[in-house]
């Protein structure tokens, strides 16, 4: 009998367990299974809901099912590492695999390790390891952490890193990486599988799983998922349109398609934008207390559990949630989707949507509900975005200094590493491929001695060297690390707790701290007077008060893909010649009136640029439609170039559709567009000079110093409070600045903000794309549709909810006369 017909009589039982379910194999899990059992490595790329989770978890229980039937040990430790994400979506994979493994006749025992398990659970698992573990990047590097993590990866057969396009965009991909670097050591056949749905750069990504001088397949799903678009079309279109309202405008039109559907979940792009959605939607419909809940990141573990059992379970009418059930959670009874607002990638809306019909074969709904008029344009560049069946690229991270010296202490605790022996295998990374000796060696002394800066200081010698080994021997650095271990970094929380007792979550400590006692606030879908902040504690009692102030929180904001930004621009090219190819944009044509009449709209070979002047003063607004991230280094770019025509002090806007610029001084324009305004020769410096870059560097910085073990947020129960660890990192940073501006830890914080928050890369082609446009300088009497949303932004950093609101209606008023 051949390899080929040995290989494939050992997917009989796989074959034969599908059919007992009803199911058959698709071509791309059939494809997985032998690639798999012929001891290949790759990555799985198919849509949401079609069994992904299958094509590598059979292979898996294959492969010991044969070795068991042909004299192999029935109990050989741990064989499979299945990372993870998201605690919510390791029961669903816990469940799928045990149950396929019972089925089966395997004494397999699948477990999970995460942040949520207890501490007699974990040392239950190290004595007596399971042979599958579902467990996150930050529980695989504490296994590394510990002494005898050796022998506990003796038997490991493969990694499969489940979502990997939500971990490469992060630095927890390069914690992937880093591990993954150190498992092959270790085992040197082991196999690694990553499973993706929504990502554009595959051969990258795949690149970047197994690190170099490793082949790997792609396998892809033939089957496309279905998906359809049911945009909400206001009754009447603001022509004067802000983002002030969140799509509140239109609960009426949301509450039918609640009703008409068995369950539905509400998807918004913040957890503000959750509260407030869940809050109205009980005012507006009663009868579903009850039967709706909310779901996000802040709110209480346990009440996030009872959500997801709720709805795998049928029980919840509807649930209104953010990002936190974006990924594969499996939630079959979910049949419809509602999107509220613009997700402003087509990745994640493909995403949101596909958790409707989330099975094999069926068609994904999803309504779209704009929060403003403007975002009618976005909704139709959504649907032109889907039909090319492109999505967005992510960008990983590489050379996060910061996650390689925790990682190195890391090893240094689980029992010590070689140096040689490392740097190899880090070399080896997609992060770090390019890392020089000088590099490593900086990285060594930086966690044995401190650094040049540091090296005076006994609490930053971390590392000792004994014959070359390198490793911990204090204690107590030993459990701050392992405390510390991981690359996910917040704004420092508190926990919202009743005087009486009982979690209800945890909430940003920069907000909680401008309230008074006797303020009353909206959380978790209840009304909370707060009593007092006693260390790390929020105390607070349920208030009757139908007022109160909805929490923000940092970070939350969603910035416009470079992918649906083309397809943006090539929307209003159609308006720009009244050509209407979706409903979405025919439903915008008294907005186009007016604009056109007012100023123009652009086609995709010109750039739309107002001025005008009114009583707050000149006006100077510009629209690339490349998304807010990429405007902010614009306007300030622009700003500073204007102040080499004249000095002038600016105001500035921006959204996703452009910025604005307001001077209490005419600006000098004109002038201005005849000088090359847009050149980039000297982009960097200019970028440099035009943003305070210290000031976001100095921001960056205390992530990066959390990750690094340069500060310490304490011991649980005890944690040290924001505004300590902001200043330590700050103190820092200003060392660093002065006594070593080589220290790499520094250096990446600037080339971070240059790559992920001004995008210097995109910015720079965005210039070049405005060189080759035809600049269509226009100057209305008042401001446009186009600028209105500009104005209201500016006027919303001043105002209250309720002034702005007021002032909303009286601008209005003054432009329609």
């Amino acid at each position: 009998m051949g390899k080929v017909d040995e290989l494939d009589l050992m997917l009989d039982p796989a074959r034969a367990w599908f059919a007992s379910q009803g199911w058959k194999p698709f071509s791309f899990q059939e494809q997985t299974w032998s690639a798999y059992l012929a001891g290949e490595s790759g990555l799985v790329n198919a849509p949401t809901g079609s069994g992904k989770t299958y094509s590598l978890v059979m292979p898996i229980l294959m492969e010991a099912l044969h070795e068991s039937q042909n004299g192999g040990r029935k109990k050989s430790g741990l064989r499979a590492v299945w990372l993870s994400p998201i605690r919510a979506l390791t029961r669903e994979i816990q469940r799928a695999a045990q149950r396929a493994a019972d089925d089966l006749g395997l004494d397999w025992t699948v477990s999970i390790r995460s942040g949520d398990t207890s501490s007699s659970e974990r040392q239950k698992q190290m004595r007596k390891p399971p042979e599958m573990l579902i467990t996150t990047p930050e529980s695989l590097h504490l296994l590394l952490a510990s002494k005898n993590s050796q022998k506990l990866f003796e038997n490991l057969r493969c990694v499969v890193a489940d979502e990997w396009h939500e971990l490469l965009g992060s630095k927890r991909g390069v914690q992937v990486e880093l591990a993954l670097s150190r498992l092959r050591a270790l085992r040197p056949a082991l196999r690694t599988w990553g499973i993706s749905a929504t990502i554009g750069n595959l051969e990258e990504a795949m690149l970047i799983l197994l690190g170099y001088n490793f082949n790997g397949r792609l396998i892809r799903s033939a089957r496309e998922k279905q998906t359809t678009i049911k945009t909400i079309i206001p009754d009447e279109i603001e022509t004067f349109p802000w983002a002030g309202h969140l799509g509140i405008t239109l609960l009426q039109k949301v509450v039918p398609i609640i009703q008409a559907s068995g369950s539905t979940l509400i998807f918004t792009n913040t957890r503000a934008q959750c509260e407030i959605w869940y809050q109205r939607l009980l005012e507006a419909e009663p009868d579903l207390a009850g039967t709706i809940a909310m779901h996000h990141g802040s709110l209480d573990r346990k009440l996030r559990d009872w959500v997801e059992e709720s709805l795998h379970d049928g029980s919840l009418k509807a649930v209104v949630c953010t990002s936190s059930l974006d990924l594969g959670v499996d939630f079959r009874p979910v049949e419809t989707i509602v999107q509220i607002g613009s997700p402003k990638g087509v990745a994640r809306f493909l995403q949101r949507a596909g958790r409707s019909g989330h099975q094999p074969g069926a068609t994904s709904i999803i309504h779209f509900v704009p929060t403003h008029s403007m975002e009618l344009i976005e909704a139709g560049a959504l649907r032109a975005a889907m039909k090319t069946g492109r999505v967005e690229d992510r960008i990983p991270y590489i050379r996060s200094f910061d996650v390689l010296v925790q990682y190195l202490v890391t090893l240094a605790v689980g029992g010590g590493f070689r140096p040689a022996e490392v740097l190899k295998q880090v070399r080896t990374t997609y992060a770090f491929s390019s890392i020089t000796t000088d590099e490593w060696l900086w990285c060594l002394d930086f966690i044995v001695n401190g650094g040049s800066s540091l090296e005076a200081y006994d609490e930053y010698r971390k590392v000792i060297v004994e014959d070359g080994l390198y490793k911990v021997d204090n204690r107590r650095v030993a459990t701050m690390h392992r405390l510390s271990i991981g690359a996910i970094t917040s704004e420092q929380v508190l926990q919202v707790k009743y005087l009486t007792g009982g979690t209800i979550g945890t909430i940003e400590e920069y907000w909680v701290s401008q309230l008074s006692p006797g303020d009353t606030f909206w959380f978790a879908g209840r009304n909370l007077e707060l009593v007092r902040i006693r260390g790390m504690e929020v105390q607070v009692k349920k208030s009757r008060s139908k007022k109160g102030k909805v929490p923000a929180w940092l970070g939350s904001r969603m910035d416009l893909s470079s992918h649906l930004a083309t397809h943006l621009r090539d929307a209003v090219d159609f308006m720009s010649r009244r050509e209407y190819p979706s409903e979405e944009l025919s439903a915008l044509d008294p907005l186009v009136e007016i604009q056109a009449e007012r100023s123009a709209i652009p086609s995709r070979d010109q750039l739309l640029i107002e001025y005008f002047k009114d009583r707050e003063g000149w006006h100077l607004l510009m629209y690339p439609f490349e998304g807010r991230a990429i405007h902010e280094g614009l306007s300030a770019l622009i700003a500073y170039r204007l102040g080499r025509f004249k000095p002038l002090s600016f105001t500035i806007a921006m959204n996703d559709y452009g910025f604005e610029l307001l001077s209490d001084q005419p600006i000098p324009i004109e002038e201005a567009l005849g000088s090359d305004l847009f050149n980039t020769n000297e982009l960097l410096q200019d970028i440099q000079a035009s943003v305070n870059d210290a000031e976001m560097a100095g921001r960056r910085f205390r992530d990066i110093c959390a990750i690094a073990g340069l500060t310490f947020k304490g011991y649980p129960g005890r944690e040290k409070r924001g505004k300590h660890l902001q200043s330590s990192s700050k103190l820092f940073f200003e060392v660093f600045s002065q006594y070593e501006p080589d220290n790499l830890l520094l250096q990446q914080a600037y080339e971070e903000v240059m790559t992920f928050q001004l995008q210097e890369l995109r910015l720079r082609e965005a210039l070049d794309r405005i060189n080759d446009q035809y600049v269509l300088f226009e100057q209305p009497g008042k401001a446009t549709p186009f600028s209105f949303s500009l104005l209201v932004d500016r006027l919303r950093q001043r105002l209250s909810s309720e002034k702005l609101a007021d002032r909303v209606k009286r601008m209005k008023l003054a432009l329609v006369k």
